[in-house]
């Protein structure tokens, strides 16, 4: 059994190290993060897991913060994937909408483009592979989110195979965590994979 920690605690845990990540990863120039938004990507593409997957939830990566996933999800497009991407709902609540490269993404909170509201939804139980993002994970595949709890409440009823991508720079021992947390099944950074 993992141990877990206080809810503050780790509220307060976590910022900081959001904190410290942020310096990490603003102390990277762009040809830096450009290499390591192809390793990483490499990687995943390379999985049999998502070749085997028609339907993939991704995410679009906020620049700087994020490997900028939106070159990956133009390759899975390309591939004849369907792609989902979220669309914050009210409440903290999330929602998956196809991509479709000929319609533009919209603006929403926190920097995010996603699917405009009438863009097909994708029901969880179409999806066979979910590309879950994070700030970093640790080696035993959790991952510290940006703190909205979207995609905690989102994973928490899906059964298909979870990836996470985390540039080797900011890969952690430990995270904290939460009893609501779950781990990844694969881990991918730009020079390990972690089956967990």
């Amino acid at each position: 059994m993992l141990s877990t920690m206080s809810s503050t605690t780790a509220a307060e845990d976590k910022a900081a190290l959001r904190r410290q990540v942020r310096l990490t990863l603003d102390g990277l120039s762009p040809d830096a993060l450009r290499r390591s938004d192809d390793a990483l990507f490499a990687a995943f593409s390379a999985l049999p897991q998502v070749e085997a997957a028609s339907t993939i939830f991704a995410f679009w990566g906020i620049p700087g913060r994020e490997p900028e996933t939106g070159r990956l999800v133009q390759a899975l497009t390309a591939r004849g994937k369907r792609v989902g991407l979220p669309r914050m709902l009210p409440g903290r609540q999330m929602e998956v909408r196809l991509y479709d490269p000929d319609r533009p993404l919209v603006p929403a909170a926190f920097g995010i483009l996603e699917p405009p509201a009438d863009a097909p939804l994708l029901p969880r139980a179409d999806i066979g592979l979910a590309l879950v993002p994070a700030v970093c994970y640790d080696r035993r595949g959790f991952r510290l989110g940006f703190g909205g709890g979207y995609y905690d409440r989102w994973l928490s009823g899906f059964s298909g195979v979870t990836v996470g991508l985390c540039r080797d720079c900011v890969l952690q021992e430990h995270v904290p965590i939460e009893d609501h947390d779950r781990r990844v099944e694969f881990l991918l950074t730009e020079s390990r994979r972690f089956s967990l």
